[in-house]
């Protein structure tokens, strides 16, 4: 009885101590929360209705490295409470997400040709989710080294690592979104980045009941997958689609080493200058619309140097827009950015990381089959007039996993329109976009929105016209 009694007291202890600790941390967390909170952003539309915040999370004291992020709660109409996280990552390597996926496609702001304002986007994915936008990885955009050669040494797995880091401090931070459903979007060379940061976060969260980032899926589009069928639908995409001859076709077809593409031979190098001199002056992101007038950076969400071709991204001019936006001081300021005064402008894309990124593997598959295996929701989308990073390459990519097909190719549709088709396989969930180039929802954002209801309600795309 006493030994009982002398626990239940310390026990009583143990729970005030920890009453007080959780009290300071959750202190802390709010005091945070308010210093990222943006007031209003320059040149935004009066009355948005939802809450935003941005900041920076650092991932590495020693190095002073710290990533950037902005929130674009849900609308207050719309119970942001209720609704899921959702991380958007962009590629490049070394292209940033507010500069892409948060300014030109899914965000609620996209920015005027002025450089100066903004306007609501009608198909913003925050009306059904709490979208976190995130520069990654350090070196993009406002997100910083304090040690210049640091930046010399990134690659996947640094990036990947970094984000998880970046996950576990910013739920610190906002702990009102613990173990809240959680999901993973991106595009390009986040089909690289995805994965990855989703293979760590689901096995670090293996063995707890109730994982505080409770992941549940992910969704990747136009992504780099695998390398091998990345060049053989990509060469056949080319060539089916007019964009280059017959020689030309057989020509890459018996220079490119397709297993050995990271280091491409002289003749397969000339191979790649034939086809590119071919396709003439074509937009290769959306080989259907015109590029934009003026040439703008031949960096932007493109991809590293083992695809040569990739050396023309897409321009809808609207990175110019950003590059006049974010470099703005009261556009910082109210963004809670720079706040260590980097010495460079801000860009859309880091030409330091594409030039100095280290590792890179061959395949994603092997992380997709464990992923698969475990039961995530995975869904993967594709525009189908990207050239870059085509249709024909994902679908080879899918087809080397061997997954059973539950149910067969069939059109979805909108408005009794087809907007595209899809198939669903055992543990995965395939769709393509008509018409949408490399950013699908730049080009066809209300068929985008329709995608992620889909994914987040994990519902079949809606198949009757």
């Amino acid at each position: 009885m006493y030994f009982s009694r002398i626990m239940s007291y310390y026990y009583s202890i143990f729970c005030v101590v920890l009453f007080l600790s959780n009290g300071i941390s959750l202190a802390s967390s709010i005091e945070d929360q308010k210093r990222d909170k943006i007031s209003r952003l320059p040149g935004q539309p009066e009355n948005v209705g939802f809450e935003q915040y941005s900041g920076y999370v650092t991932v590495n004291e020693q190095n002073g490295r710290a990533l950037f992020y902005w929130l674009t709660e849900a609308p207050l109409s719309r119970e942001p409470n209720s609704r899921p996280l959702v991380l958007w990552l962009n590629g490049g390597p070394g292209c940033s997400s507010i500069a892409y996926g948060a300014s030109e496609e899914i965000g609620p702001f996209h920015i005027k040709s002025d450089g100066k304002s903004l306007y609501l986007n009608p198909y913003a994915w925050n009306n059904l989710a709490n979208i976190l936008f995130l520069e990654s990885p350090a070196g993009v955009g406002f997100s910083y080294c304090n040690k210049t050669e640091d930046m010399h040494t990134f690659g996947d797995q640094k990036t990947a690592e970094d984000a998880y880091i970046f996950l576990v401090n910013w739920f610190e931070r906002f702990p009102q979104y613990k173990h809240r459903e959680f999901y993973m979007v991106g595009e390009s060379y986040a089909g690289h980045y995805v994965p990855q940061l989703a293979q760590i976060v689901h096995q670090r969260n293996k063995g707890i009941i109730y994982p505080i980032i409770n992941f549940k899926g992910f969704m990747v589009g136009n992504g780099v997958t695998d390398d091998y069928h990345d060049y053989v639908g990509t060469f056949e995409y080319w060539w089916t689609h007019g964009l280059i001859s017959d020689s030309t076709y057989k020509m890459l077809r018996t220079a490119c080493d397709l297993g050995s593409l990271q280091h491409p031979s002289a003749q397969c190098l000339h191979a790649l200058t034939v086809a590119q001199s071919e396709q003439g002056e074509i937009d290769g992101y959306s080989i259907n619309t015109p590029p934009c007038n003026e040439t703008s950076s031949s960096l932007r969400r493109g991809l590293n140097g083992r695809y040569p071709w990739m050396y023309k991204a897409y321009d809808p001019c609207t990175e110019r827009y950003s590059d006049v936006y974010f470099n703005r001081p009261e556009v910082q300021k109210a963004f809670h950015a720079n706040v260590t005064g980097i010495s460079y402008a801000w860009k859309a894309c880091s030409h330091v990381l594409w030039n100095y990124w280290s590792d890179s593997p061959l395949s994603m598959l092997p992380i997709y089959q464990e992923l698969i295996n475990d039961g995530l929701r995975i869904w993967v989308y594709s525009g189908d007039t990207d050239a870059v990073l085509p249709l024909t390459a994902t679908r080879y990519s899918i087809a080397a996993l061997k997954l059973p097909t539950v149910i067969n190719w069939y059109p979805w549709y909108d408005n009794g329109q087809v907007c595209g088709w899809s198939q669903v396989y055992k543990g995965l969930t395939f769709v393509t976009v008509r018409g949408a180039g490399h950013e699908v929802p730049l080009h066809k954002p209300r068929e985008a929105l329709i995608l992620f209801r889909s994914f987040l309600e994990n519902k079949h795309m809606p198949s009757s016209s």
